[in-house]
């Protein structure tokens, strides 16, 4: 295992032991961020992720939303929205936030942790930005520190 997903799995394990059901993306991307992770990047529907980090881009890659040829459904802002805060309010997995935000139109989005920024994009352009607070996570992630 290289160093980089040695990193990141470390740090993904103190984030989900630590993260609050309601409001835990902050408490996440704070996390990662303090263990190198400089931007993260989601394709979907494939339910992609690739993590840049000061030790190298690792991918994740989940389960597929769809398989096979499907229409991509149409940007639709308000329904993203509904998908964010539902997650935020901790009444959603993972995976649901995924399937709810490609329901809503989104293709792709990206998180930047220095910006504590996320922005969701739909296959003609579309975006929507949302900033998230930072959140104190005590103390440094793991042994590995880039």
């Amino acid at each position: 295992m290289s160093k980089a997903m040695e990193n990141l799995n470390q740090a993904m394990e103190k984030a989900v032991a630590g993260r609050p059901a309601a409001g835990g993306f902050p408490y996440l991307a704070e996390t990662l961020r303090r263990a190198g992770v400089v931007r993260n990047i989601w394709t979907l529907p494939a339910c992609q992720g690739l993590y840049l980090t000061s030790f190298g881009p690792v991918v994740m890659q989940e389960a597929p939303l769809v398989t096979g040829a499907a229409d991509v459904p149409a940007f639709d802002e308000n329904a993203l929205i509904q998908a964010l805060r539902t997650d935020q309010a901790g009444e959603s997995t993972f995976p649901g936030f995924l399937a709810a935000s490609w329901r809503a139109g989104v293709v792709r989005y990206e998180v930047d942790f220095a910006a504590r920024m996320v922005v969701y994009s739909g296959c003609n352009g579309e975006e929507y930005r949302e900033a998230y607070p930072f959140i104190d996570v005590g103390e440094e992630v793991g042994s590995i520190r880039p």
